[in-house]
């Protein structure tokens, strides 16, 4: 059962959808070419093409999911990464609050730039094409990161059908996965580093997070977190009623 959509996951919701449906309107080269998360700086190449890194690129990259609305791969990507931010999204904010919620979302979401310049500056500088980076994956694999540190033995569902595995090996699976083909250049139009970035960042943040003394002072208990998330559902269709 997906759970209710949470306030800050709605707002990312809307806002991407609003940048991805606006990108078709309003152009989306220009929104590419300063927003979009571009390679540093070598030996001029990116000024000779006309677009350039900025700082800011490093956070509005996560907003920005291809060009036309209507592409296929367009839609599918922009698809998954909202189906991923609210079934994992929600969950994690109603767990932890609006602020650290939102404070973990972007260290993924940054994190997995970081990650991402590094190596697309690496390519260009040994030849390869200057190409920008566009999309929530990087935070959006974060994201299952900490369902799978928070509930580690909750059953997650293989893209809608009825085979399901544990959170934990999905999260191992995906790592893996994401490091065998980014390694092996597969799939090269994907970010394989990003999407490996977000998950090596919200692990540090959780890592963090564990060590301060409220993570073991019930902040973290399952169970209450479980029965804390039934009374929200039972509220909600009081309320509907």
């Amino acid at each position: 059962m997906l759970p209710p959509i949470t306030p800050v996951v709605w707002i990312l919701l809307v806002t991407n959808l609003v940048v991805f449906t606006a990108a078709h309107w309003f152009g989306y080269a220009g929104l590419m070419r300063w927003f979009a998360l571009w390679p540093l700086p070598v030996d001029g190449l990116m000024a000779n093409r006309g677009a350039q890194f900025y700082p800011w690129q490093l956070f509005t990259y996560g907003f920005l999911h291809g060009g036309s609305p209507w592409a296929s791969l367009n839609l599918l990507h922009v698809f998954l990464n909202m189906f991923g931010l609210w079934m994992f999204g929600s969950n994690l904010e109603f767990i932890w609050g609006r602020l650290r919620f939102l404070l973990y979302y972007f260290v993924c979401l940054v994190g997995a730039g970081l990650i991402q310049l590094v190596i697309t500056t690496i390519a260009v500088r040994d030849g390869g094409f200057p190409a920008p980076t566009v999309g929530a994956s990087g935070a959006v694999f974060g994201l299952l990161l900490a369902i799978g540190v928070v509930f580690p033995n909750e059953r997650l569902s293989i893209f809608f059908t009825p085979l399901s595995l544990r959170a934990k090996y999905w999260v191992v699976g995906y790592g893996l996965l994401e490091l065998t083909l980014g390694v092996t250049s597969t799939q090269s139009m994907v970010a394989h580093f990003a999407h490996l970035g977000g998950m090596i960042f919200g692990f540090f943040l959780i890592w963090y997070w564990r060590s301060q003394p409220y993570w073991h002072n019930g902040y973290m208990n399952r169970d209450a977190i479980l029965a804390a998330m039934a009374a929200e559902a039972e509220r909600n269709q009081d309320e509907g009623r």
